[in-house]
């Protein structure tokens, strides 16, 4: 490993102090995989070491990429962790070249479906994995939603997917989303969302603007604007929210970033404990 490499796990390993895991909690982490731009290997190897430090229960991801020359970006990172996944695109599966969202867990995948998000010409998906953690059952979704500032109608009418997508899987079980929503946390396409979700990063700083710059999930290094995109929401009466942070927010030595999007990192516990 890299001198540089291995001072990017130090950063974010222990750039901020996190409470240790317990049996009853759930740590979730959402990546933006910016597919594979730039050099894929190196930032790969980034991302594996960033999220082996952490150990995550859930990981999900937003722009992953497979072609006939790139092995699924998903099942790459799944096999060097040890996590099982699924992926899911709004391409036809006999497409070479296929793009779309995943789910990474470390527990058996019991049951997944995915579903496309309307306007279909849009091209996007949520995709739906049911789980158990900690001996919990748990229903985990990802979505990436469109991206132009001001689609928030087209956002909101893929969030009603999004729900009715939840009200068909979720069942009994506790639900948790994590996405690349293109649009701050706080905004009215999201609305129907935080009426049933909490949105963790904002709930775990209560008290606090989480949509100043300092808070941003987009890498204005790579020429972004300072806005937070990246959300985590957790059912409510479900769970509370214990911590959330930026992660894989550090280049290297060699001035590699892991991705034009930082990750966020919640841990949440069962709001009976």
């Amino acid at each position: 490993m890299a001198l540089g490499l291995m001072a990017v796990v130090a950063l974010v390993a222990c750039q901020r102090p996190r409470s240790a895991p317990a049996a009853s909690t759930v740590d979730v982490v959402t990546l933006n995989l910016w597919h594979d731009k730039q050099d894929w290997p190196h930032r790969q190897d980034m991302i594996v070491a960033g999220l082996k430090a952490l150990s995550p229960d859930v990981i999900v991801l937003q722009e992953v990429l497979q072609d006939a020359a790139l092995p699924n970006q998903a099942q790459v990172l799944a096999s060097r962790l040890g996590y099982r996944y699924r992926f899911f695109s709004a391409d036809a599966p006999e497409q070479p070249r296929r793009y779309g969202n995943a789910i990474l867990v470390k527990g058996a995948i019991e049951q997944s479906r995915e579903v496309k998000l309307a306007p279909l010409d849009d091209y996007r998906n949520a995709g739906w994995v049911r789980t158990t953690v900690h001996g919990m059952p748990l229903n985990v979704y990802v979505t990436h939603l469109h991206y132009k500032p001001e689609g928030g109608a087209i956002r909101a009418e893929q969030i009603a997917g999004v729900l009715a997508l939840i009200d068909e899987t979720a069942g009994d079980a506790p639900s948790i989303i994590g996405g690349d929503f293109n649009t701050r946390s706080d905004t009215p396409e999201l609305a129907p969302l935080r009426t049933r979700f909490l949105e963790a990063y904002s709930e775990a700083h209560a008290g606090v603007d989480t949509n100043t710059p300092v808070h941003t999930t987009l890498n204005t290094h790579l020429g972004h604007p300072p806005i937070r995109i990246d959300h985590v929401f957790a059912q409510r009466e479900a769970f509370r929210v214990v911590d959330a942070d930026i992660i894989l927010d550090q280049s290297d030595a060699k001035g590699a970033w892991p991705s034009d999007h930082y990750a966020v990192r919640v841990r949440l516990a069962r709001a009976a404990d």
